[in-house]
């Protein structure tokens, strides 16, 4: 387990997508389970910069090799942001396609080399020159080493107790529509159950939303619904 707190990765993280979105390095690998707040740290970082939306472009879900490829040449030169996109790391022609990818070399170029279409659109080699940040629900252990190897990668894998350290360190930045009491008690919930279930970020944005609506009665309500 790292030697560094859930939040200083976190800043971690926001420090190394900027040297991305700046160009500074090509790629970055961030991983750890879903639901906590990968996604969201990253699109704030890109708000926060002078991208506009033509310059990035995020894709999410199941890809194919060849959806792989098609997607870096018609994207290249944008920032390209793959989220939950982990069906690639299972195949062995995407990951070679990726590994070409997220080379920090100045010329990195990528190689369809299976037969095309005799009207296939796109060439079967190209240099890509854009930047990319894959974010994984994967830990970083049962990541490809020679993924790894060619890429900035931020492991935000946590404990229970840094899942409940991380809410609290972002309570008031989320759910501005309700109070911090409503949210502080919420999240005292949790820390009693933080050993038995599987927290995330939806969990306490509906528990919060339950303390809010039934704020007498919404913690056998929050209680079953946790552990359901």
């Amino acid at each position: 387990m790292s030697t560094f707190t859930i939040n200083q990765r976190f800043e971690f993280l926001g420090n190394l997508t900027s040297m991305v979105i700046d160009g500074v390095t090509p790629s970055l690998i961030v991983t750890g389970e879903g639901g906590l707040g990968k996604t969201h740290s990253i699109t704030q970082s890109i708000k926060n910069s002078d991208l506009i939306s033509d310059d990035y472009v995020f894709f999410k879900g199941y890809s194919t090799a060849r959806g792989l490829y098609n997607a870096l040449y018609d994207n290249n030169s944008r920032l390209i942001i793959f989220d939950d996109c982990d069906s690639v790391l299972e195949d062995k022609v995407a990951l070679n396609i990726l590994k070409s990818a997220l080379d920090s070399y100045e010329r990195r170029t990528i190689t369809w080399m299976a037969k095309m279409n005799k009207n296939d659109e796109y060439p079967q080699q190209f240099d890509f020159t854009g930047r990319i940040i894959f974010i994984s629900n994967k830990s970083k252990e049962s990541m490809n080493d020679a993924i790894l190897s060619r890429s900035l990668t931020v492991d935000l894998t946590m404990t229970p107790s840094d899942k409940i350290e991380r809410m609290s360190a972002i309570l008031g930045s989320i759910l501005p529509e309700y109070t911090l009491e409503a949210k502080t008690e919420a999240l005292d919930f949790l820390k009693t159950v933080k050993d038995e279930v599987s927290l995330n970020m939806r969990m306490l944005i509906m528990v919060t939303k339950m303390r809010a609506t039934y704020p007498s009665n919404w913690r056998d309500m929050a209680k079953y619904m946790v552990k359901s």
